[in-house]
Formats: C-alpha cells, structure tokens, sequence
C-alpha cells in the first residue's frame, strides 16, 4: 500500500499550500503532488520558499512531495498503479464525504479557488465527493475543506 496521498491542482495561494501539507502530515499523508501552477516548496533555484514554510511549519520536508504540470498524465498513472483517484469538489454527481468509502489506496485532488476543478478532471476521477453546505456562501477556503476531508478519509 501506498498509503494516502494529495493532489494540488492549480492552488494558488502559498498560504493554502503552506498550511494543507502540515493538515497532511498529521493525518499520515505519504506523498503530495503539486500540480499546474500550486507552488513547491522550494523555488525555482531550489531554496527554500519562506512563504510557504512559515506556514507548514516544517511538514514540507516531512513529506515527499513532487511536482507535475498535466494531472492527466498523473492521474492516468495512479489509476494504473491501483489507487483510487478522488476529487474534493461540489458537483452534480458528488456524494457526500461522510458516505464515502474506500479500502485501498486513494488519491484526493482539491482544486483552485474559486474555479474549483475543471469537468475534464472530474471525469477522471473515481468518485467525486463533496461537503455539505448550509450557509449562504456554499464555499469554504481550500485548506479547511482539506482538513475537514484528511481526517475524514484518512484518520483511521
């Protein structure tokens, strides 16, 4: 087993990245892929980006992580290698987060906001899973939908 992983697609904000691969290394993540333009943790010359390490407090180098620019090419690949690729994102043909069940590996793709992730992705995926709402803004920031997914899916 792989274990759980992540899968950053097009998150622009380093605050969010910052502070999802620190929700992901408590809950046990064992890989993230940041994917399109999400920014790494280091910068292009290889040194380290302040603005995302202040905020993952170290988890940045506690999880190996990768990046990749078509998630295409990426989620094809976890397919064939078994994992079940699940996407965060409020949709038509989502479930509910707290019905969902998987016993193997899964690979959990959150998207940009406010975009969220493309049509062309979601049919990629396995499933497509969403939180409810009940407010009147119908959206949450990228990394508490993250938090409040991790633990759900992964915290065992």
């Amino acid at each position: 087993m792989k274990g759980p992983q992540l899968i950053l697609y097009n998150i622009r904000s380093t605050h969010n990245v910052g502070s999802i691969f620190r929700t992901a290394d408590a809950v046990g993540v064992t890989k993230i892929y940041l994917v399109g333009y999400t920014p790494d943790p280091n910068d292009r010359f290889g040194r380290e980006r302040n603005d995302i390490a202040k905020v993952a407090l170290g988890a940045e180098k506690n999880i190996p992580w990768e990046h990749r620019d078509s998630i295409e090419e990426l989620i094809t690949e976890l397919k064939q290698e078994g994992v079940e690729v699940v996407a965060l994102e409020q949709h038509t043909d989502s479930v509910d987060y707290k019905a969902y069940q998987s016993e193997g590996d899964v690979a959990l793709v959150l998207g940009n906001e406010p975009d969220g992730i493309v049509d062309a992705v979601l049919e990629l995926c396995d499933t497509i899973i969403e939180i409810p709402m009940h407010g009147e803004k119908e959206s949450l920031n990228v990394s508490v939908a993250a938090g409040i997914a991790l633990y759900r899916l992964f915290d065992r």
